[in-house]
């Protein structure tokens, strides 16, 4: 079976991005996912980090119009685009960052393409100077994290 669409986890951060500025690469990689352009894989775990996250007061105080209904509305949103992929086993530890290990270990199970993200711990995974990187590499080699520009840049080329 082939599929038209690349596979592809979103970390929470993008996420965000993409509601703060919908304008932004990372707006841009969710209209490619409404389009059909990517297929991007979630999870329980994901969504809950994702509504906690834009309850938190802070970011609240700093974007008033992270209003109750605008967040619930965007994870309507997330949920409509997405495919939920569940139970996620741990395929992948990471001790230098825990809370990456659901993004990884989703895009491991799902053999997703890409994940997408601006975490440096996430994307120093791709690094083979590093020892974890030469190893992350080596067990996944399908995998490639990466930024959101680059992202949208890669679908532009598979586009050609």
């Amino acid at each position: 079976m082939t599929r038209s669409a690349p596979l592809a986890v979103v970390d929470c951060v993008v996420f965000l991005q993409a509601l703060l500025s919908d304008r932004g690469p990372a707006g841009a990689l969710l209209r490619h996912a409404e389009d059909g352009g990517v297929i991007i894989l979630i999870t329980p775990v994901i969504l809950d980090e994702l509504a906690k996250t834009l309850g938190k007061p802070r970011l609240r105080a700093k974007n008033p119009q992270l209003t109750d209904g605008v967040v619930t509305q965007y994870l309507e949103r997330i949920r409509s685009v997405g495919i939920v992929f569940e139970p996620v086993p741990r395929i992948f530890r990471y001790e230098r960052d825990v809370d990456d290990e659901p993004y990884v270990n989703l895009a491991i199970a799902a053999g997703a393409d890409y994940l997408v993200s601006r975490d440096k711990d996430l994307l120093d995974l791709m690094d083979e100077s590093t020892p974890e990187g030469k190893d992350f590499r080596g067990r996944f080699p399908e995998l490639r994290i990466i930024e959101p520009v680059a992202f949208l840049r890669a679908l532009a080329d598979a586009e050609r």
